[in-house]
């Protein structure tokens, strides 16, 4: 039966462009999750956009001399041109500086508000004493209270987890310039995160068994320390405040990571609207068979866990006072918050300050993004920290997408191409050829189940364990020797190349740009997997900005599929390029400089 599945993938910030480091965490899982699901019959709505709000951008536009807008504009259009390039699905990309978001934040808010979940309150806040300016939480650094951890920043110790406030922190210094902050009185919005500390300890504690464990654990863990957070910020670039006396004030927003996750709600609400059905959304949002998956890395689990579930059970009324349900109705908590580990480079860990990064851009320009999806899929950071190396990738480009998919599919679309230019007919089938349907076949259950449980390591490792036996078969049964017997060599190619169309639906989710090429060598029609394509938008005639959506309902189903005899072959193409070991030093060498 097909289910609604909303795939809310983490935000990525405007402030510059992203590297790998970035979409091993929340693009590619997301997507080979979200290409699956709709593969499997599943109704998916993968959503997502630029976080363009808080100090950071401001800082940064600062630093460039350009006003925030145009930081915000300029990074927007080179995240969004990245991540299509990287192939990612989405069914909505966008940002959260379109009026729609706006008013959505505006409406969450005040339906927390309504229900007594925020209240104001006048505490310490951290300003720059050379420019007057406040300074972000995250742009605060010094010596956690609680562990000890010497770089804890002002808004959470990334040692121990716990959420702590600037003026916490033992000998704080600017990230900025280095220098002490001043700490300020000023009055600001807090959400009273401790109303929910009985309502998220259950709705956690429901969680066992479906979570990944290393997510569940340090999310219980921070119950027991729940304080009320500030959700608002004396700076003049964000979401004004919507209250009278408040929302016409030049110096007073809304904090970004307040309106930030409320970003999965309005991006599902313009998809919407822009699909022509403006109460579409409420399918995966008010939907009770619904599911709601939400992709980030390690950094982003308080805010998926603890933080975005308060705002919704506060919202709907479901907090230790009580309330009702906003003007929007009921809203679903998340099914699942899948988090990746860190993605380190060359044992260090990525820095944009510090030039230790790949941009996603600079990569695409000289390997195949399929490739690194691939990486990413088999040996990124999924259950733990990970270590990117250039020679690692090498060798994973060149010992398995290379000499072994690669070459599976060459020879054996080549032999049959050359001899019979069509997909050859079977004959008398063996027992070595029925296994091998067999385990190719019986592959989509197992490799299905790991990739709805976002177990992306085993179910690659599952797809091309099949690429492998399939390998085996043809060194085993040589047909290029059999020039005598060339019914038998039919059979044998027309076993290969049905296993070879298996593999190719099994590794659609991971590789959907080479997979299309399969496809297409198989005598292929149409589209097979969709893949995403910018757009120019607009809001009522203003300013155009670009969004990442496409059309996703193409042939692929996840099934065996019997393959054609007579099916007319053309001689195929590499699907991947084989990479010269010495670029390792090349890119070591670029990295150092």
């Amino acid at each position: 039966m097909s289910q609604h599945i909303l795939t809310a993938v983490a935000w990525p910030y405007a402030n510059g462009p992203r590297h790998i480091g970035h979409v091993s965490g929340f693009g590619v899982p997301s997507d080979v999750f979200s290409r699956y699901q709709r593969m499997a019959g599943n109704k998916v709505l993968m959503v997502s956009g630029t976080d363009e709000h808080g100090t950071p951008i401001q800082v940064q536009a600062d630093k460039e001399g350009v006003s925030a807008r145009e930081l915000a504009d300029r990074y927007n259009r080179v995240i969004a041109e990245d991540l299509t390039a990287l192939g990612l699905s989405y069914d909505l990309f966008t940002r959260t500086t379109t009026n729609n978001h706006y008013a959505v934040a505006q409406e969450i808010f005040k339906g927390l508000y309504d229900n007594g979940y925020i209240f104001p309150k006048t505490t310490l806040g951290a300003v720059s004493p050379t420019t007057g300016r406040t300074l972000p939480d995250r742009y605060i650094e010094g010596t956690c209270p609680i562990c000890g951890y010497d770089g804890a920043r002002g808004d959470q110790c990334d040692n121990c987890g716990n959420q702590l406030d600037p003026i916490d922190l033992i000998n704080p210094k600017s990230r900025v310039n280095g220098e002490t902050p001043k700490f300020i009185e000023t009055e600001h919005f807090m959400l009273d995160l401790p109303a929910f500390t009985e309502a998220l300890g259950s709705w956690l504690q429901s969680k066992h068994g479906e979570w990944r464990p290393n997510v569940l654990k340090f999310s219980l863990n921070l119950l027991g320390d729940m304080q009320p957070r500030a959700i608002s910020r004396d700076l003049d670039w964000g979401v004004p405040i919507p209250l009278d006396g408040w929302r016409d004030r030049g110096d007073k927003r809304l904090y970004v990571w307040f309106d930030a996750v409320i970003g999965y709600l309005s991006a599902s609400i313009e998809w919407a609207r822009r699909s022509g059905d403006p109460d579409a959304w409420r399918q995966w949002w008010q939907n009770p068979d619904a599911r709601g998956h939400y992709f980030m890395g390690k950094d982003n689990i308080v805010f998926h866990s603890e933080i975005w579930p308060a705002m919704l059970l506060g919202y709907n009324g479901e907090g230790a006072r009580g309330g009702r349900p906003g003007s929007l109705g009921k809203l679903a908590l998340p099914s699942e918050v899948v988090s990746s580990e860190f993605l380190t480079m060359e044992g260090r860990k990525f820095s944009s300050s510090r030039q230790v990064v790949i941009y996603v851009r600079d990569f695409l320009q000289r390997y195949d993004a399929d490739a690194l999806r691939y990486y990413i899929s088999v040996a990124g950071p999924e259950n733990q920290d990970t270590d990117f190396t250039w020679s690692e990738f090498v060798n994973r480009n060149n010992g398995e997408l290379v000499a072994a998919w690669g070459n599976l599919v060459n020879r054996s679309i080549s032999m049959a191409a050359k001899n019979f230019g069509v997909v050859p007919a079977a004959g008398d089938l063996t027992d070595a050829d029925r296994a091998l349907l067999r385990r190719s076949s019986g592959a989509f259950p197992a490799v299905g189940a790991e990739l709805g449980r976002s177990r992306f390591k085993n179910a690659v490792t599952e797809a091309f364990d099949v690429v492998r036996d399939a390998n085996r078969y043809l060194a085993e049964q040589e047909p290029w020797k059999l020039k005598d017997d060339p019914e038998r060599v039919k059979s044998i190619l027309h076993v290969a190349l049905q296993v070879v169309d298996d593999a190719k639906t099994l590794l659609t989710p991971f590789l959907p740009s080479s997979s299309n090429k399969v496809y297409s060598m198989l005598g292929g029609k149409g589209v097979w997997s969709g893949m995403p394509e910018i757009r120019e938008v607009d809001e009522g005639g203003g300013a155009p900005y670009p969004v990442i959506t496409g059309e996703y309902d193409g042939e692929a189903t996840w099934e065996s599929r019997p393959i054609q005899a007579g099916t007319p072959l053309a001689p195929p193409t590499p699907l991947f390029v084989k990479l010269d070991p010495k670029m390792v030093d090349e890119e070591l060498a670029r990295l150092a400089d």
